[in-house]
């Protein structure tokens, strides 16, 4: 029998059991899906011999986070660096373009250039005590106090009415709002700008990897390690109560707040229940997938080569998309994240065909079908777009709910990103990832740090339940 039960086989619920099962502890992963993988799985969604991410698509977090470097994720799957890590599209066939090189990046953006620079600069020299800093979580001192200090000071500017002040042009806040508006949230706030400028900084620092075969790759490479060292993952398992897990010793709910309510049920105390009950969700998104008969035919130079693309125009007319979505209307000019990884993965689609992978922000729970505006927006910055458009399909914020219990409402964050929701994960606690049931521990990013491919909720949930009920330390992860 199990030692450990992993309930969810998304990033973190694999971390976690990779982390138990090279313990030496027999691990058993429930998924209740047919495939692994969660926010990292790939499926030829409209065509066979078309494979598009079913969630995440870029994974700036695969070289930086702390358990993907220790779990040596680069050396198991192959990773593609695109030659413009990110770009922003301005009318009148203008582009602001991210670099993996600060310096290139600084130089083609005009006036506001040295501005940039000086900005970002700092952010990619502290990277890692960054990374260290925002990997655990905010109630934490942080052990490398500079980099937190040089994140938080521009973390407070670029999240409130100050963020223009040292900009002249369009272009750079362009670029900047682009990013921080990945986080669901009204613009600007700390949130968003701090989840921004982290993964600006990244761009810079070591790039924004897109996985060769898909993010599915991500959830192999874990698979195949927890099964090389005895665990056992089985799929088409929904797990209802925590009586289906015995005997096992200690549980890892790679699960939302509601259905840890759900499976722990009576274990937990009244106060943590209604702790989980009130715990609040953001607003959704609306997935469009493409088959394209050729490349995006952009007009902002540089974009073609761009791996991931902030459709929305100007800094202002992203903030009132977001805006809109938060005061619960759908906007007519949407902020859409466009991902083309067929520009780097010639295994996603046959022939010269190509793969477009975006989403718009939707108020939660919608039903409304986004893809005539998201076409709109990039007809708008690619005339011609509709030409090459080969087939597409829609999946709404509800349809998104429906397809992974973790999205509630269609939020992929798992929770509300404000400066509360990053405090209160979902409670707030030195120990977030621990539940007041002994040997029951919260790892989906309803826990810090939060959303993203990270594998780091599963990480600390690993760690306490290693210390806590087993007496073990952190085995090493590597290959």
């Amino acid at each position: 029998m199990a030692d450990v039960a992993v309930v969810g086989s998304g990033p973190n619920g694999l971390a976690a059991a990779v982390v138990m099962a090279r313990a030496g502890l027999k691990v058993h992963v429930y998924e209740a899906a047919p495939d692994i993988g969660g926010g990292t799985r790939t499926s030829e969604v409209i065509e066979d011999g078309h494979w598009h991410d079913v969630c995440s698509a870029v994974h700036p977090m695969a070289l930086a986070s702390p358990f993907f470097r220790a779990f040596g994720l680069p050396r198991r799957i192959e990773l593609k660096i695109p030659a413009v890590q990110f770009g922003s599209p301005l009318d009148r066939g203008r582009s602001a373009l991210a670099y993996r090189s600060l310096d290139r990046t600084a130089d083609e953006l005009g006036r506001d250039g040295r501005a940039y620079r000086r900005l970002m600069a700092p952010l990619v020299r502290h990277i890692d005590g960054i990374v260290e800093t925002t990997s655990d979580q905010l109630l934490r001192i942080p052990r490398q106090p500079a980099a937190a200090a040089v994140m938080g000071l521009r973390t407070l500017e670029q999240g409130s009415p100050l963020w223009n002040l040292r900009f002249r042009q369009d272009r750079v806040p362009a670029l900047l709002t682009g990013v921080a508006a990945h986080a669901v949230s009204r613009l600007p706030s700390p949130a968003a700008a701090g989840a921004g400028l982290l993964l600006n900084a990244l761009a810079h620092a070591q790039g924004w990897p897109i996985p060769v075969g898909g993010s599915s790759a991500i959830a192999a490479a874990m698979a195949a390690d927890i099964e090389a060292h005895g665990g056992v993952i089985e799929t088409d398992f929904l797990v209802s109560s925590l009586s289906e897990l015995e005997p096992a010793r200690a549980v890892l709910l790679d699960v939302a707040p509601p259905a840890l309510a759900r499976i722990a049920g009576t274990r937990l105390p009244a106060g943590y229940l209604r702790a989980l009950e009130a715990f609040r969700f953001g607003n959704g998104a609306c997935k469009v997938d493409f088959i394209l008969s050729g490349p995006v035919p952009w007009t902002g130079p540089g974009l073609e080569d761009a791996g991931t693309v902030h459709v929305g125009g100007t800094r202002a007319e992203m903030t009132q998309a977001e805006a809109d979505v938060a005061a619960g209307k759908h906007p007519e000019r949407p902020y859409v994240l466009v991902s083309q990884p067929s520009l780097v993965d010639s295994t996603r689609a046959p022939g010269d065909r190509h793969i477009l992978w975006s989403y718009c922000h939707v108020p939660a729970g919608s039903t409304v079908d986004m893809g005539p505006a998201v076409m709109d927006q990039l007809e708008r910055f690619a005339p011609g777009f509709r030409d090459v458009v080969v087939r597409y399909k829609v999946t709404t914020a509800s349809e998104l709910a429906a397809y992974n219990q973790n999205y509630i409402g269609g939020d992929f964050s798992a929770g509300l990103l404000d400066i509360l929701g990053l405090l209160q994960r979902p409670v707030v606690s030195p120990v977030p990832w621990r539940t007041p049931a002994r040997g029951v521990y919260l790892c989906s990013s309803s826990t810090p740090p939060g959303p993203g491919v990270t594998g780091m909720p599963g990480f600390h949930a690993a760690k306490y339940a290693l210390k806590d009920i087993f007496g073990l330390g952190m085995p090493a992860l590597g290959l």
